[in-house]
């Protein structure tokens, strides 16, 4: 038992927890930012984390699409053209990332770490852009809901394929980057649809991912216990509490994380451009990169929200714009408007 009682458990824990209160909160897929979080609290190598992330995300994802499942909300089509895009390249993706590297570990390690900061990037750029798709939403310039849209199966399965490639060798943008997509093919579909299609494709292409790692990497079983025991509660709590929650500040702040979490992996993983490594970092680069980004996301939100004939500044809840998404606008409501969108 003493093997098991470590610091370097506790420390996943409490970042799982924390972790898991803003994936509850926001309904971000957790591989974004869980993955930098143990990789930068050193309690092992980039493919460890990343199989063990995977491995407690097909766990508690198995639980969410399953209630979603039960309600009726998913697209079952959708999610099953998203499924053989997703799968088979979940499966190929680890395979090909370690043929790259050839036989030494630690360019492996290397190379792993600059894939995870590229995603990183990548999902900061594409959740930015599913915030501005949520303000169209919310306005109501996305057109009618339209709960059973035609599915365009060739787009959607290379949507899938693209994910699942980024999930099974990063673990990044199954709740991101595919999320984005589906909002931009699939505008009518309701964000509790969205939503379930997203879980429900999201089971398999997270086990296939998670199980091609563990047989190419072991499964770490230090890190997985914590990592579950930390975020199924933190989940629970942060999904309990979203309603009542501003969410204008929280989800601008991920998109800050994402790219700071990017900018230092690359830095960590000795990326050419910034030239650094594990044992020569720049710190202060990743710092100045966090201060120009909370100066700028605020600044252009803000002139974005002037464009849609809003104030610069806003901070609804969850339950607010919920409500306001799930009513048709009229005039009479516009000025309320004002309040109501992110």
């Amino acid at each position: 038992m003493g093997g098991w009682l470590t610091l370097d458990a506790g420390s996943i824990v409490v970042a799982g927890f924390f972790v898991g209160i803003v994936v509850g909160l926001t309904g971000m897929g957790g591989g974004a930012l869980m993955t930098p979080a143990l990789i930068f609290l050193g309690v092992g190598n980039a493919s460890s984390v990343v199989t063990a992330d995977l491995t407690a995300a097909a766990i508690s994802r198995s639980a969410g699409a399953a209630t979603h499942a039960r309600q009726g909300s998913p697209n079952m089509t959708l999610a099953k053209w998203l499924i053989v895009g997703s799968v088979p390249a979940a499966l190929v993706g680890p395979w090909i990332i370690h043929r790259l590297a050839g036989n030494d570990p630690a360019s492996f390690q290397r190379l792993l770490m600059e894939c995870i900061g590229f995603a990183l990037l990548f999902a900061a750029a594409t959740y930015a852009l599913r915030l501005y798709i949520n303000l169209r939403r919310v306005r109501g310039d996305l057109g009618d809901p339209d709960p059973d849209p035609p599915i365009r199966p060739l787009i959607t399965v290379g949507v899938g394929a693209l994910g699942g490639l980024l999930v099974g060798i990063t673990s990044v943008g199954a709740g991101s980057v595919i999320m984005i997509a589906l909002l931009m093919l699939y505008p009518g579909l309701s964000p509790v649809r969205l939503v379930g299609t997203d879980l429900v494709q999201a089971v398999p292409l997270v086990l296939a991912a998670a199980a091609s790692n563990i047989a190419i990497n072991g499964l770490d079983w230090h890190i997985l216990l914590p990592l579950v025991i930390g975020s199924t509660p933190g989940t629970i709590l942060g999904a309990r509490i979203a309603p009542k929650v501003p969410q204008s500040y929280l989800r601008r702040g991920i998109v800050v994380v994402l790219t700071m979490s990017g900018v230092g992996l690359l830095d960590k993983s000795g990326w050419a451009p910034l030239g650094a490594g594990a044992h020569d970092t720049h710190p202060i680069v990743v710092a100045v990169v966090g201060l120009v980004m909370v100066v700028l996301v605020p600044l252009v939100w803000g002139l974005i929200r002037r464009t849609e004939g809003l104030p610069m500044f806003g901070a609804p809840t969850v339950a607010e714009l919920e409500g306001e998404d799930a009513r048709r606008r009229t005039p009479s409501r516009a000025a309320e408007d004002q309040t109501q969108v992110p």
